[in-house]
């Protein structure tokens, strides 16, 4: 089974010890037991299972669709919800989070057994085909005419392409994980400095251009006349930009 980390999320003692023991028993390494909301994403942060099964009728302010919604946002980890409860109105906010499974209490091992391990499989092959995507999109980048850069929402550059270090002046490795505004000087023909690219992409929600001609001072000094277009894409909760010129 090799090293399958999860994280068990429930607030009834005896329960909980219950999973635990028999997630041991088939194999499982337990990385802990949260019995609320924000112990849930806390020990998510700090150990990085594999799987989290999560009970959703937590006690407290926080149930357990709000937490899974929470990790689902900032954490590439598998949800398997754990629920004494089918109603409809249940199963539509849980849908939300996009969990891998749902196990009705009570439950028995081969039903808990079965889920994790569909749940392993469902997994790993959505992470290969986002990494194929991924790699298939940086190919079309690197061989377009135009310069293109990168970034997530909050301007940090994931990706740049040769044409874009050629007018730039600067190599991928040096760039990636900087901010854009660090090394992107753009200015309009009227020589006023450009507002924030990343914050208009945002406000505009999708795609704009700038409307006027603009000017590209390379690290070097050297300026060029680019015409430019940001596009805002968001995807699986997450938000990139990028900008062609």
């Amino acid at each position: 089974m090799g090293n399958v980390n999860i994280l068990v999320v429930e607030d009834e003692i005896i329960v909980a010890h219950d999973i635990k023991n028999c997630l041991e028993d088939l194999g499982y390494a337990v990385t802990g037991v949260a019995a609320t909301g924000m112990d849930a994403i806390k020990k998510a942060e700090e150990t990085y299972p594999d799987v989290i099964l999560m009970d959703i009728a937590l006690k407290g302010d926080m149930d357990g669709i709000e937490a899974g919604e929470i990790i689902c946002k900032n954490l590439d980890i598998p949800l398997i919800y754990l629920t004494a409860y089918s109603d409809e109105k249940t199963i539509e906010r849980a849908k939300v989070t996009q969990p891998f499974g749902f196990i009705l209490k009570p439950f028995d091992e081969k039903t808990l057994k079965c889920n994790i391990e569909m749940t392993l499989y469902r997994h790993r092959i959505e992470k290969s085909r986002k990494y194929n995507g991924k790699s298939n999109l940086i190919k079309i980048f690197d061989n377009i005419p135009d310069a293109v850069i990168v970034t997530d929402s909050e301007g940090c550059i994931k990706h740049i392409n040769p044409r874009a270090e050629k007018l730039t002046g600067l190599n991928k490795i040096d760039v990636v994980g900087l901010h854009i505004n660090e090394i992107l000087d753009l200015n309009y023909d009227s020589n006023k400095q450009m507002e924030d690219p990343v914050k208009k992409a945002i406000e505009k929600d999708v795609f704009f251009d700038f409307g006027e001609s603009t000017v590209l001072t390379s690290w070097e000094g050297r300026q060029t006349p680019v015409d430019i277009m940001w596009v805002l894409r968001s995807r699986m909760n997450l938000r990139r930009s990028s900008v062609f010129f």
